[in-house]
């Protein structure tokens, strides 16, 4: 591979190692290794970071950048939710409401393609501040855990807003694609 191809392949490169970095993570977790696992969550996001700013500064935007990078990320955020309840840290009912959103939307999508109607899902307000409140509380989390501080008021305000904020951002996804489908 030339240094050019490295090049451009690179932010998709940076996704794949993102995506390596899920079971890692959930390992640490479920170990608990819990600096560890905030340190790995962090070069994950540092890694996110990076990959879109080397897409757009340098034009090497790419259809498979476009399904790479959301798949990483959501692989991601959902392991780190899913261990985070499996060892009992987070209550369950957060992490099924995350999964399901984000289950949702994939399987309306697919839905779409399969019905010959392809959705184009385009990020809303409300989707863009769940996802920031959600990788705030993972976190916070790890970060409280590696620091051996307890989970306090601020948790609980935080789980009441991540709630809140993915069945907000879901049910506007839904009504958008209802529309789209022409249920309503």
């Amino acid at each position: 591979m030339s240094a050019h191809n490295l090049f451009a392949s690179l932010p998709n490169l940076i996704s794949l190692g993102r995506l390596i970095l899920v079971p890692v993570v959930i390992v640490l977790i479920l170990q608990p290794a819990w600096g560890a696992a905030f340190v790995v969550f962090l070069v994950a996001g540092v890694s996110d970071a990076v990959d879109g700013w080397l897409a757009k500064r340098f034009n090497l935007r790419s259809e498979l950048g476009s399904y790479l990078d959301p798949l990483a990320d959501k692989a991601l955020l959902m392991s780190i939710y899913i261990s985070l309840a499996a060892v009992g840290v987070l209550p369950a009912a957060i992490a099924i409401i995350v999964v399901a959103r984000d289950l949702m939307i994939m399987g309306a999508v697919m839905v779409s393609w399969v019905m010959d109607k392809p959705v184009v899902i385009r990020p809303l307000l409300v989707s863009k501040l769940n996802t920031l409140v959600q990788i705030a509380l993972a976190t916070a989390v790890l970060f409280a855990k590696a620091a051996q501080w307890e989970l306090g008021l601020w948790f609980v305000a935080m789980l009441y807003l991540v709630a809140t904020l993915t069945l907000a951002s879901a049910a506007a996804y839904l009504t958008q694609w209802l529309r789209h489908m022409d249920i309503y």
